[in-house]
C-alpha cells in the first residue's frame, strides 16, 4: 500500500453567496505527507470534508485513486473509496457518552486497514484508559484519542484537520514521532491541516497553501524554502544586496544585520553575498506562509 492520490478540477463549494472553495485545481501525490496550510476561513476544513466524502461540492470534480481503490472516483457516497479514507477532526466525531474502548472497537469494525497493536501502543503512550468515558476526558486527551484512531486506522488517505490543537507540547511531540515512525513502516498519503506551521514543517514533504478558498501555491517544501533566504553580515552590505527584494523581517545588533527576504535569489546574487562574507541561510516555512497569506499577497502569488 502506497496511499491514495487526489486530483481536483475547478472544485467549488458555496454557502449562499460565499465561496468556501473557489475553483480549486489541486494534486496530492500518493505516499507523501502533505501540509494543508491557511488562515482561519481559508477553506481547509471544507476541503478536508470534501476529500473524505463528508460533503458534496457545489461544482467541479474530485478524483481519488490508488491501489486500495483501483481506478477510484468521487468520494461522496462511495463506500469503496471512503472506507480507505480517515478524517480526524478536533471534535473526534465520537459519541462522548461511551468509554474509550467503544470508540476503538467501532474504528476496528469500520476501518479495513486497522492495526490493533498500534492502537494499544498509542493508548499507552497517551495514557488513555480504555475504561474512561470520553466525556470525562480533557480536551487534550480527546485530541489524543483522535490521533490514536487516525494513526491506527492506517487508512491509505489519512487527514488530520487541526485534530491535535488541544494537546500540550509533549503530547504533540509523541504524535509527531508516532506519525513518522508508522509512516516509515506503512507508507500512505497523510494530510496535516494546521496552523502550527513551524512545529510541523519538519514532517512535511509538500505544502498546499489556501487563502479564501483559492490555491495560493503548492510546492515541495524545499522548493518553497528556496524562494527565500536570510542574509547576515555587515548592515551596509546586507542592505545593498537585498535592495529591491521583498523583506520579510530584519534584525540589527550593532553593525551586524540579519535580513530575511522572499524572492528568487539567483546564483550571481548568492555568489556576491558569499564573496562579501555574508552568511546565507534558509527561510522558515512559517515566515513564508505569513508573507504569502497577508495583504493581498495570496492573490499575487496565485497568478504567478
Amino acid at each position: 500500500m502506497s496511499g491514495l492520490s487526489v486530483r481536483t478540477e475547478d472544485l467549488t463549494v458555496r454557502f449562499g453567496e460565499v465561496a468556501a472553495i473557489d475553483g480549486l485545481d489541486l494534486r496530492l501525490a500518493a505516499g507523501k505527507i502533505h501540509g494543508l496550510l491557511g488562515r482561519n476561513g481559508s477553506g481547509k476544513s471544507t476541503l478536508a470534508a470534501l476529500l473524505a466524502g463528508f460533503r458534496r461540492q457545489t461544482s467541479g470534480r474530485i478524483h481519488i485513486e490508488g491501489d486500495a481503490v483501483g481506478a477510484g472516483g468521487e468520494p461522496y457516497e462511495n463506500a469503496a473509496i471512503t472506507s480507505a479514507i480517515c478524517l480526524i477532526r478536533e471534535s473526534g466525531d465520537v459519541a462522548h457518552t461511551l468509554p474509550v474502548r467503544y470508540a476503538v472497537e467501532l474504528a476496528r469494525n469500520l476501518r479495513p486497514f486497522w492495526n490493533d497493536e498500534l492502537a494499544g501502543e498509542l493508548l499507552d503512550k497517551f495514557e488513555l484508559s480504555p475504561k474512561k468515558k470520553i466525556q470525562g476526558l480533557s480536551r487534550g486527551k480527546k485530541s489524543a484519542l483522535g490521533v490514536v484512531l487516525g494513526l491506527a486506522s492506517r487508512a491509505p488517505l489519512t487527514i488530520f484537520d487541526e485534530s491535535y490543537l488541544g494537546m500540550d507540547v509533549p503530547s504533540r511531540n509523541i504524535f509527531y514521532d508516532a506519525l513518522l515512525a508508522d509512516y516509515a513502516e506503512v507508507p500512505r498519503t497523510i494530510v496535516l491541516s494546521t496552523h502550527l506551521v513551524s512545529e510541523v514543517s519538519a514532517l512535511l514533504e509538500d505544502v498546499v497553501i489556501l487563502d479564501e478558498g483559492r490555491l495560493v501555491t503548492q510546492a515541495a517544501v524545499e522548493t518553497l524554502r528556496a524562494r527565500g533566504a536570510s542574509l547576515v553580515g555587515p548592515a551596509a552590505k546586507v542592505d545593498e544586496l537585498t535592495r529591491g527584494l521583498t523583506v520579510l523581517s530584519e534584525q540589527r545588533l550593532g553593525g551586524t544585520k540579519s535580513t530575511t527576504v522572499f524572492g528568487d535569489l539567483d546564483n550571481d546574487l548568492r555568489d556576491q553575498a558569499r564573496a562579501a562574507g555574508l552568511e546565507l541561510g534558509p527561510v522558515g516555512l512559517q515566515d513564508l506562509f505569513v508573507h504569502l497569506t497577508q495583504n493581498g499577497n495570496a492573490a499575487k502569488e496565485a497568478h504567478r
